[in-house]
């Protein structure tokens, strides 16, 4: 891994733009969503670094653990019009994502609540898998990736950005950060397993991907890290 010019956050107005559709349709209403988007596109850099990655492929994507939908709201604000699913095991999440895309009209877009550990969505496409390795096994891990790549049509990327195994201080921060969000309810689960990146190549390779691995943590003190993958 090397460490090379990476996306920024979005700028304020565009921010603003996506976040928009999360606020409340009265003034008196709850604006967490609101401005957990908003703070969200402002200072990480995951949204300008996966629209990139997806760019060029018509594709349909199928983004696991996708919680409020915000990259089927980045990829429409991008000019990207291809298929979107997201699926998530949070039921409350997938509820508002399902109510705010239907109030914004957001097209080709569609919402299921799915345990993945139960099953897989039949799918053929682009994968996104954002945030999420982390609070899976490590047999679930390599199982769901395996699934992932089976998925991945001729035109197909797989897109994943996680926090990587390491002793650094970046390793240490994202690990106080995961717990975080279980102990205030963001999350439902405790991270179990952060990957290790020669595993991760080694097996997507055996699934006959080519990756790259760039940085991805901008101006935010986590170690982060997006994963393209497509077929050889």
């Amino acid at each position: 891994m090397t460490a090379t010019t990476q996306p920024q956050a979005l700028t304020g107005d565009a921010a603003r733009a996506i976040a928009r559709a999360f606020a409340p349709e009265r003034p008196w209403g709850n604006r967490w969503d609101y401005y957990y988007t908003l703070g969200k596109l402002r200072s990480d850099p995951l949204y300008p670094g996966v629209l990139a990655a997806l760019r060029g492929t018509r594709a349909p994507v199928l983004d696991l653990g996708c919680g409020l939908g915000l990259l089927a709201h980045a990829l429409r604000h991008d000019g990207q019009q291809m298929l979107y699913h997201g699926v998530d095991n949070d039921a409350a999440k997938i509820h508002r994502a399902g109510k705010v895309a239907a109030r914004s009209a957001l097209n080709a877009s569609s919402f299921e609540v799915m345990d993945l550990a139960s099953g897989m969505p039949d799918h053929c496409g682009s994968v996104a898998i954002l945030d999420v390795l982390q609070y899976l096994p490590a047999p679930a891990q390599q199982a769901l990736l395996r699934s992932a790549a089976a998925m991945l049509a001729d035109d197909g990327r797989l897109v994943m950005r996680m926090a990587l195994a390491d002793t650094s201080r970046r390793g240490r921060i994202s690990r106080i950060g995961d717990r975080a969000a279980n102990l205030i309810g963001w999350m439902q689960f405790r991270p179990r397993h952060y990957p290790d990146v020669d595993q991760l190549r080694a097996l997507l390779q055996q699934c006959g991907l080519r990756t790259s691995i760039t940085p991805l943590y901008g101006s935010t003190p986590f170690n982060n890290w997006l994963l393209v993958a497509e077929r050889d």
